[in-house]
């Protein structure tokens, strides 16, 4: 296995731990220690919602497909919308319209971040080969 697809496995799992990770953290009732935690922290709770979807996007658009990579940006942005609407209907956290237009944004910050490096990423990588060859 090339370094390459050893950096893109390693991403990927990254990637889904992720997910799961924002998944639990999402549906953790509010009086769970993590949650407490967290909102101990001098920022807003919007911040979190930035950051934590601003990862989800990033680390695939260093490395992905663009297909791929418009399609987890998608995803990100509904497992947001679907993960407040859970805890609407859960009643163990707070449903907020707010939490979701700051996870929009931070995927649409993780894509801005993260495609630039992989576009530079592929130049060297294209600049390696041709100097092999």
């Amino acid at each position: 296995m090339s370094h390459s697809a050893k950096v893109k496995r390693v991403l990927r799992v990254l990637w889904l731990i992720a997910i799961l990770v924002v998944v639990v953290g999402s549906l953790l009732p509010a009086d769970s220690e993590p949650i407490k935690a967290l909102d101990t922290l001098p920022i807003s709770d919007k911040i979190d919602h930035f950051a934590a979807y601003a990862a989800l996007a990033f680390l695939p658009a260093i490395h992905e497909k663009r297909r791929f990579l418009i399609a987890a940006a998608f995803g990100a942005v509904a497992l947001g919308v679907a993960l407040e609407y859970v805890q609407l209907f859960s009643g163990v956290r707070n449903f907020e319209v707010g939490d979701m237009i700051a996870d929009a944004i931070g995927v649409g910050f993780g894509l801005l971040a993260g495609v630039p490096l992989r576009s530079r990423s592929a130049a060297a990588m294209r600049a390696v080969s041709s100097d092999r060859g």
